[in-house]
């Protein structure tokens, strides 16, 4: 049963297995084991960014592509349920409405940005989609008619997710929509180790180590590199909705901005690329580290977070999850 949910990509070691039964339990009751509006913000902000950060994986670690227009994808999907929920009201009708529109735009703009520009060499086409997502920020930072400009839209939520809405003694609204946020990260991360570990998974290993050799033997890498990247887009995006439906206010800077890039970036490295268990674990580690240092070590918690990461680097560099299965 476990082997057949994991897509047989068991940790294949103890250590391992151990850390991911931590997050996992850690995160499935994280309401009740750390109570309070924080705690539960981090442990939600934990799930979205697991799944963003996976999804970055399926292209940087699994085929080789450096893009750094994932972000983009990321604040469509968030846009795409705020200008729902803004415009035609706090229903779930509306959320579908904003998920839908959100996921279609980022796989048509994944398809064109990958039938046009993935032919050319890595460099370059990091470079375009960098272009690409500045432009999209500074569009998203202008309309402010449609998106709020820099301030971003307030929206209010679905009534069964606000904190107001009580089904049980002790339970309210937002551990409901916490709970939501968790099953659809658990249910994304299962779907892209089910893709990474099938035979279209295995193309675009091949494509990651030998382009050339791939597309001599008959495999069209333009071709399955876009559907990568097509998938990694949507998953971005799903990722961007359920950071919408969480904390109900989206702008440029908590969807769009580049230091989710650099966050994004750090979180794959750190854990282990080519690895959906270093994602997960790499996430956990930058998300706690973002929101508790600072009252640890005041001012300079920005220095200490970058020598923590030199030094995991240095330390670890297959990451955290190639050290640990080495063990």
């Amino acid at each position: 049963m476990l082997r057949a949910l994991l897509s047989d990509d068991l940790p294949r070691s103890r250590w391992l297995a151990i850390v991911l039964l931590v997050i996992l339990l850690g995160l499935a009751f994280a309401p009740f084991l750390f109570p309070g509006a924080k705690s539960l913000n981090v442990a939600a902000k934990i799930c979205v960014f697991i799944v963003l950060a996976a999804s970055f994986d399926l292209l940087l670690g699994y085929t080789g592509i450096v893009s750094f227009a994932h972000t983009m994808f990321f604040g469509i999907g968030a846009y795409g349920v705020a200008i729902a929920l803004t415009r035609l009201g706090a229903g779930w009708d509306s959320v579908a409405l904003g998920v839908a529109g959100g996921l279609a735009l980022a796989i048509v703009l994944a398809a064109l940005i990958g039938l046009f520009s993935l032919r050319v060499r890595t460099i370059f086409f990091a470079m375009i989609t960098l272009a690409v997502a500045s432009a999209f920020l500074i569009l998203a930072s202008q309309l402010s008619d449609l998106t709020g400009g820099e301030d971003g839209l307030n929206y209010r939520l679905p009534l069964a997710l606000r904190a107001s809405f009580r089904p049980f003694d002790g339970v309210n609204g937002r551990v409901l929509d916490y709970y939501l946020v968790y099953v659809v990260s658990l249910a994304l991360v299962l779907m892209l180790l089910r893709i990474v570990n099938s035979p279209f998974g295995s193309v675009l290993m091949a494509i990651r180590e030998n382009p050339f050799r791939a597309e001599a033997i008959g495999y069209r890498t333009v071709v399955y590199r876009t559907l990568a990247s097509c998938i990694a887009a949507a998953t971005a995006a799903l990722a961007g909705a359920l950071l919408a439906l969480w904390s109900s206010q989206t702008n440029p800077d908590t969807t769009l901005s580049f230091d989710i890039m650099v966050d994004i970036l750090l979180m794959v490295v750190i854990g282990g690329m080519g690895t959906m268990y270093g994602a997960a674990i790499g996430a956990v580690l930058l998300v706690l580290a973002q929101n508790y240092l600072q009252a640890l070590v005041g001012d300079r918690w920005l220095l200490w977070l970058g020598v923590a990461f030199i030094l995991c680097v240095y330390f670890f560099p297959t990451g955290i999850v190639g050290r640990l299965r080495r063990r």
